[in-house]
C-alpha cells in the first residue's frame, strides 16, 4: 500500500476519535492478521502515534510471511515480524513482555469458506487457542476480533445489541465461519474464567477501505476494485440485505477504544451509524465515487455457497459508543477515500 498525506490526514483524524489513547505509549503490542483490512489499518494507527505522538509502541506483528508484511508496510522499518501460523496454532514465541495481544488473524475470504470450510473452522479455534496462551504466559491484555455472523439468523430488520443470537444450520459448510468465530469467543470467555484472563472482544460487521486485497472475494471489496478500475459494479442479488458497513480506520479505532477501555469477558458490537444499509446502497455509493453504474447478474452456485447465510446484520453500536468511540467517516467520505485510495495503488 501506498501512503498518500490524504490518508496520513485520515490516520490522524481517525486517532482523534481513540479517548486516553495515551495509555499505550511505551507498551509493547503483538498483533495477528496484520496485514489483513482491519488489523493493517491498527498498525497504521500505531505507527502513526509513534510518528505524530514519539508514543514510542513497540509493534509486533505475527502471522506466515514476512515478506507480505513488508509489502503491506513498506516505510514501516520498526515493526518486528514474528512467525506465526493460525491455521497450525502451535507457540508464538516473543522476547521479553507483551501489554497486548490483538488476535485479527483468521480465514476472512467468502471464496475460501467455500473451497476450504474445515480450514476456515480449525483455523478460528487453533490460532485462537495459541494467541491465549501467549497472552497468558505474558499476562497482557488481549482483544479478539470477533465477527457479526455469531449472530446467525433470525426474524425482523431490528439492529443486533450484544446478546442477540439467532439460529446457524451448523451442517451447513458455509457454518464454518460463523461456527468458528463463536467457538473461538467461548474459548476466550473459558481462558477467562480457568484462567483469569484478561480478554476483550470485538464484532465488526462488513469492513472497507483502500486496504483491500487483491485476492479478497467480499462483495464491497470487488465493488472498490471495479469503481477504482472505473469498471461497472456487477451484483450478483438484488442487493436487499441489510449490513453494518465501517470504513477500516473507524474500526480500528473503534478496536483501539475496546483495547483499552472495555469491560474485561464483554464483546462490543462495531458499527457505524451512518453506514448500516442495504448491500445496494454500499454498491451505488462506491459507484458514485467511481463515476461507474451498477449492473446485475445471476451468481454461480459456487459463488452462492460464499454468501453471507443473514440477511440482516444491522449492529447496534450503543455498548462501545458508551466508551467514548464516535466514527468519523460517512459513508459516502469512506466510499470516496476507498476507491481515491485504490487508484492512488495502481
Amino acid at each position: 500500500m501506498r501512503y498518500s498525506e490524504h490518508y496520513r490526514e485520515e490516520v490522524r483524524k481517525a486517532l482523534g476519535s481513540v479517548p486516553e489513547a495515551e495509555r499505550l505509549y511505551h507498551k509493547t503490542i503483538l498483533v495477528t492478521g496484520g496485514t489483513g483490512m482491519l488489523c493493517s489499518a491498527v498498525i497504521d494507527m500505531l505507527h502513526g502515534l509513534n510518528t505524530l505522538k514519539n508514543a514510542d509502541i513497540r509493534i509486533l506483528a505475527a502471522g506466515r510471511n514476512e515478506r507480505s508484511l513488508r509489502e503491506r508496510f513498506p516505510e514501516f522499518a520498526e515493526i518486528e515480524y514474528v512467525p506465526f501460523d493460525a491455521m497450525k496454532g502451535g507457540e508464538i514465541r516473543v522476547d521479553g513482555p507483551v501489554d497486548y495481544v490483538i488476535h485479527g488473524a483468521s480465514i476472512a475470504n467468502p471464496a475460501l469458506y467455500a473451497g476450504n470450510p474445515a480450514e476456515t473452522l480449525l483455523t478460528s479455534i487453533t490460532g485462537t487457542g495459541a494467541a491465549l496462551e501467549l497472552a497468558r504466559e505474558k499476562q497482557a491484555r488481549m482483544l479478539y476480533v470477533s465477527s457479526s455472523e455469531v449472530y446467525g439468523r433470525r426474524e425482523g430488520s431490528g439492529l443486533y445489541r450484544e446478546n442477540d443470537y439467532g439460529y446457524v444450520d451448523i451442517l451447513n459448510p458455509r457454518a464454518a465461519y460463523p461456527s468458528g468465530k463463536r467457538a473461538a469467543e467461548t474459548l476466550c470467555a473459558a481462558y477467562a474464567d480457568q484462567y483469569g484472563l484478561d480478554v476483550v472482544i470485538v464484532r465488526p460487521g462488513h469492513i472497507y477501505g483502500p486496504g483491500v486485497r487483491e485476492n479478497d472475494a467480499r462483495a464491497s471489496a470487488d465493488f472498490s476494485r471495479r469503481a477504482a478500475a472505473g469498471e461497472a459494479i456487477i451484483m450478483k442479488s438484488a442487493g436487499a440485505q441489510l449490513r453494518s458497513y465501517c470504513y477500516s480506520l473507524d474500526c480500528a479505532s473503534a478496536l483501539l477504544t475496546v483495547l483499552l477501555l472495555g469491560e474485561s469477558g464483554t464483546a462490543y458490537n462495531i458499527s457505524n451509524r451512518d453506514s448500516v444499509v442495504s448491500i445496494r446502497d454500499m454498491a451505488e455509493a462506491l459507484a458514485e465515487a467511481g463515476g461507474v453504474e451498477v449492473h446485475f447478474e445471476n451468481p454461480s452456485d459456487f459463488e452462492k455457497k460464499g454468501y453471507n447465510l443473514m440477511d440482516n446484520s444491522g449492529l447496534d453500536a450503543s455498548r462501545l459508543e458508551s466508551l467514548g468511540w464516535r466514527a468519523c467517516f460517512s459513508l459516502r467520505e469512506g466510499a470516496r477515500s476507498t476507491v481515491e485510495g485504490l487508484k492512488h495503488e495502481e
